[in-house]
């Protein structure tokens, strides 16, 4: 695949290097990739970068006929914003803009249910190649769109083996494991400490030693644990049976050299299960308290400073902040170590499961309301410093170059790749179905409760795969 624009992508002008790791051919979507590949140095000529936002300021607005536009949205913690952005837009075009969102962890199933009203969703999302399966009838040909040509890179597209355009990326984010970088160095300074600074934790079995070193410290460090409790509810469990699920498929693809399969054969589950075990025993709360715990309990412990490591991504900054309890300055990323090979130069997980597609079976009224939509949300000034300040966003298009999120996070996504870490693709768009997910986290709740054994996440992981793809398959 191409490789070019990321450091416009992710914002810094430190950036001279891309991602490792696509492997694929054009018709897959960057995050399910695994073979690695050296990266390429790219410079964006600033003249070149001005004239361009020259350009994109004083575009005029596109008219949108006699359309209406109705966003389904998948992400719930942007619903506001993408409501305030909608009101601007029919304020300023007449168009009526409706956005619904999805709770968390519903989407397809909301999706599947409002695509069988008579007002269905113009503008709706998939989560890369395996979503794009289900809904590619549904998808209209966005190769000859405005939107689709402020694209940076076809990597941040879903193309077709005939060259149509089905889906387009709109944020690019960042994962990790977020840490308070006050309480890492008030740990630093205890004393028999493991590490004396972040630079020594670069592998698994470091990671490891200092968790396990802070929760036996966590009295006098005055905190209640290492790691936030790992909620396994609907508004946290995905952080685990997808999130972390994705480093073992990340280790196994890049080792097999492929970027999907029907069969995962489970080589990395032992890793899997190590760091799970570190997550859930040295936490803020006990293993079988974590059917209970919330997306929001994890956000307020970190945010409150009562733990020192918080699975999550860019995306978090939001509820971190909302806290006023933590500067910026005092968050940082750890990439999630599990023991795989290589991973001292291994960074953080980069990637989207966010494209945007239209609905190639409304009113074509409808549908040309939706793409001069979307196309100002790019272009205009209002949609821009939404998507970068309101919402946070990191996103791949050429008009975005002067408009990035005042986000730490971003910021150590950013050095992270300049240290010239090798990025971890986002794998868990192959993953089969939302069934096999639900599968895998019930199995890790159980575990983590102790009324289930590690041998049952290991055969939902690998014969739930299976199970899943066959179906997929058949339908």
């Amino acid at each position: 695949m191409k490789k070019k624009l990321l450091s416009l992508v992710l914002g810094t002008a430190m950036v001279t290097t891309l991602l490792a790791g696509c492997g694929s051919t054009s018709t897959e979507a960057p995050a399910s990739e695994a073979a690695e590949v050296e990266s390429e140095a790219v410079e964006t000529p600033a003249a070149e970068s001005e004239a361009a936002e020259s350009e994109v300021a004083e575009a005029p607005a596109a008219e949108a006929g006699d359309g209406a536009v109705y966003y389904l949205n998948f992400k719930p913690e942007q619903a506001e914003q993408w409501e305030a952005l909608a009101e601007v837009y029919t304020e300023e075009t007449g168009v009526p803009v409706t956005v619904v969102t999805a709770s968390s962890g519903t989407y397809e199933s909301t999706l599947k249910s409002e695509m069988a009203k008579e007002e269905a969703p113009t503008l709706f999302q998939v989560n890369g190649p395996v979503g794009l399966a289900t809904w590619k009838d549904y998808c209209y040909d966005l190769k000859d769109s405005d939107v689709y040509k402020n694209l940076s890179s076809d990597d941040f597209a879903l193309v077709n083996e005939d060259g149509s355009v089905s889906g387009i990326a709109y944020v690019i984010e960042t994962y990790g494991i977020i840490y308070n970088k006050t309480l890492l160095n008030d740990y630093f300074e205890t004393e028999g400490a493991v590490a004396t600074s972040v630079e020594e934790i670069n592998n698994f079995d470091t990671f490891k030693a200092v968790v396990e070193d802070i929760q036996a410290k966590k009295d006098e460090l005055g905190i209640l644990g290492a790691f936030t409790s790992a909620g396994m509810d609907a508004s946290s469990d995905w952080r685990f049976k997808t999130h972390l699920a994705n480093m073992p498929i990340y280790y196994e693809y890049k080792a097999d050299g492929i970027s999907s399969t029907d069969a995962i054969k489970g080589t990395y589950l032992d890793n899997y299960k190590a760091i799970w075990d570190l997550y859930i025993n040295n936490a803020t709360c006990e293993p079988s308290l974590l059917s209970s715990k919330t997306g929001e309990d994890a956000a307020s412990e970190f945010a409150l400073g009562e733990a020192v490591f918080y699975q999550n991504g860019t995306w978090a900054y939001g509820d971190i902040a909302a806290a006023e309890e933590i500067s910026d300055e005092e968050l940082g990323m750890l990439p999630i170590y599990i023991g795989g090979e290589g991973e001292e130069n291994q960074g953080l997980c980069t990637g989207s499961e966010n494209y945007w597609c239209v609905n190639a079976k409304a009113d074509q009224a409808d549908i040309d309301a939706t793409l001069a939509f979307i196309n100002w949300v790019v272009t205009s000034d209002a949609g821009r410093s939404a998507l970068a300040n309101d919402m946070g966003f990191v996103t791949p298009f050429t008009t975005m170059a002067d408009y990035l999120p005042a986000n730490p996070l971003v910021a150590a996504a950013n050095e992270d790749i300049a240290a010239g870490h090798t990025a971890v693709t986002w794998n868990f768009t192959t993953m089969p179905s939302e069934e096999w997910k639900n599968g895998v986290g019930s199995a890790l709740l159980e575990y983590a409760q102790g009324t289930g054994e590690w041998d049952a996440v290991v055969t939902a992981f690998v014969d739930g795969w299976a199970t899943e793809a066959a179906a997929a398959k058949a339908e």
